[in-house]
C-alpha cells in the first residue's frame, strides 16, 4: 500500500526484510534515540533496550508477520506499525502501534500516512469492527495526526504517567471500521 504525502515522498507499509535490520537495530536498541521521547517515555530506558534487543534478536530469526510491517519512505526503513487483537479473538477489536524513529522524517505527514495506511490494512485484512491506540496527552503530534484520520478519544484515565517528573493523561482513541469507510467516500467524493 502506497500513499504520497505532501512533501512528494513516497511512503508505504510492506513486510519486513533482511537488509532491513541493521536499521532496526540501530534505531530501536539506541537508548538515547529521539523517538523514546515520544513512544512511551514513561518506561525505563534500561528496560526497554534490553527488551528492544530481544526483540531485534527474534526479528533476526523470524519471517514477517503480517500483524508487523515496516514503515518505508523511498525505499528506506524509517519505522514500524503493528497490530494485535485484543481478547477474546474474533471480537473485531484490533490494537495498533505505529513508531517512526527517525526524526529527519517527523512534522512531514509520513507518520499520519503510515497510519491511515494500516488503519486501512487491518480493516481490509482482519475482521476488525474497531481499531484503538493509546499514547499519553504529551505526545501531542500523535493525537493530531489521529484526529485528522478521524480517530476519536475513547478514553482518558488522568495523569496516569509519569515523564521528566510531570504528571500526564494516557490517552485512548478508536476508530469504527463504518466511520473509516465513510470518511474515505467523502474524500474520494471531495476529490471528484
Amino acid at each position: 500500500m502506497t500513499l504520497l504525502p505532501t512533501n512528494s515522498e513516497q511512503v508505504s507499509i510492506r513486510g519486513r526484510r533482511p537488509r532491513d535490520l541493521p536499521t532496526l537495530r540501530r534505531w530501536l536498541t539506541d537508548p538515547q534515540a529521539q523517538w523514546r521521547e515520544w513512544d512511551a517515555p514513561y518506561f525505563h530506558a534500561v528496560s526497554t533496550t534490553e527488551t528492544m534487543n530481544a526483540y531485534v534478536d527474534q526479528l533476526a530469526v523470524t519471517p514477517p508477520r503480517p500483524d508487523e510491517r515496516v514503515i518505508d519512505v523511498g525505499g528506506v526503513c524509517i519505522g514500524m506499525v503493528n497490530r494485535s487483537e485484543e481478547a477474546p479473538a474474533g471480537g473485531g477489536w484490533w490494537d495498533l502501534g505505529i513508531l517512526v524513529y527517525d526524526p529527519a522524517h517527523w512534522g512531514r505527514g509520513v507518520g499520519t500516512r503510515a497510519l491511515g495506511l494500516w488503519v486501512t490494512a487491518t480493516f481490509e485484512e482482519t475482521n476488525a469492527h474497531v481499531v484503538t491506540f493509546t499514547t499519553w496527552s504529551g505526545n501531542e503530534r500523535m493525537i493530531r495526526a489521529a484526529l485528522r484520520l478521524g480517530f476519536r478519544e475513547a478514553g482518558r484515565v488522568r495523569e496516569a504517567r509519569v515523564v521528566g517528573g510531570q504528571r500526564y493523561d494516557s490517552v485512548r482513541l478508536d476508530m469504527l471500521c463504518s466511520d473509516w469507510e465513510r470518511a474515505n467516500r467523502e474524500r474520494h467524493e471531495r476529490q471528484a
